[in-house]
């Protein structure tokens, strides 16, 4: 049987098509106390699902490895024996605290995980009519302190130096499984995706039709609507902001990002949103820069060129980096 030289050619395009075709799979799940969206391209509908499988079970492992409000979570015998003895914990968990007390000291004690010992005087609840006592404050911070977590690394031991101290690595800790994730799924041929933790994302690859993912940035003073819109790959996006959980007395508005020396929470900026390689990295910044202000976050993150940022002030000016990617403005 003869066959056409546009039989042949018609057989190389769909072979194409097929070999090329991509399905996207999305799931929302609870883990780490907070709202994870998977969002992963695969050849397949099954294989979509068996990673989302894959990357919520590795979500769940850590979770189970360092969230302070599991009991059983070496983090939680490390703040159960604060003030009594150092705790033997995994490599992986020691690396991770390592690197947060190692952000605590390039950002001056702005991000400190001790902060966990906060005596919550600070209410953002609707409750709060005042401020609190200063004297109160002061008390509020007394077991913060990255300086008192004494790290050996020959034992992998962490011991919190006084009683009653705490560590938590909250959305650090979703930030670093954001990471392992996208790892373990670009190590399995998962080229394309989205591990969204909260609003601190892990992006990689494009969407099925080859365009970048397009993410939202949210307007500050309108939470509800979308300031920005900018399309990413290949980058982590993480946001700081106060625009959901604030009080204002005698006109200026408190952030419920509290700092941890001094136990008032963040004033000046209202949002912060860092791009750069790494989602756990990204998120200690934003943090951060919440609580040093305009002035010393941008001190700080110019000492960083791998990562850009953009800030809202609480009167609404933008300030960005000189290498932040253009996005649409929303009107």
């Amino acid at each position: 049987m003869k066959f056409s030289t546009n039989y042949y050619i018609l057989i190389l395009l769909l072979c194409s098509f097929y070999t090329q075709a991509q399905v996207l799979r999305k799931r929302t799940t609870l883990l780490m106390g907070g709202r994870f969206d998977i969002t992963l391209v695969a050849k397949d509908s099954l294989t979509a699902e068996q990673s989302i499988d894959e990357v919520i079970s590795e979500i769940s492992r850590i979770e189970f490895l360092i969230s302070d409000w599991k009991p059983t979570s070496q983090v939680s015998e490390i703040n159960q024996n604060a003030g009594i003895r150092p705790v033997k914990v995994d490599k992986e968990v020691f690396d991770l605290t390592k690197r947060a007390i190692h952000l605590s000291q390039i950002t001056n004690g702005a991000f400190d995980i001790s902060f966990a010992a906060v005596d919550k005087i600070w209410k953002f609840d609707g409750s709060m009519k005042a401020m609190p006592y200063e004297e109160s404050i002061k008390k509020s911070i007394e077991k913060i302190g990255y300086k008192n977590i004494i790290l050996d690394s020959i034992n992998s031991t962490v011991f919190l130096k006084l009683r009653g101290m705490k560590i938590g690595f909250g959305a650090l800790g979703e930030g670093y499984a954001t990471n392992k994730c996208q790892e373990i799924m670009q190590t399995k041929g998962i080229l394309s995706g989205i591990i969204n933790a909260t609003g601190d994302m892990s992006v990689w690859g494009t969407q099925p039709n080859g365009k970048p993912w397009n993410v939202g940035l949210t307007n500050p003073f309108h939470p509800k609507d979308l300031l920005a819109i900018i399309a990413l790959k290949n980058t982590a996006i993480t946001t700081s902001g106060s625009y959901e959980k604030f009080v204002v007395f005698n006109g200026k508005r408190y952030s419920h990002i509290i700092n941890p020396i001094t136990g008032y929470p963040a004033t000046g900026l209202c949002s912060v949103t860092i791009l750069g390689p790494n989602a756990e990295i990204a998120n200690g910044f934003s943090t951060s820069a919440m609580v040093l202000g305009k002035k010393d976050a941008i001190k700080l993150l110019n000492n960083f060129p791998n990562y850009q940022y953009l800030f809202i002030t609480d009167s609404g000016k933008i300030i960005k980096s000189k290498n932040f990617p253009k996005y649409q403005r929303k009107k």
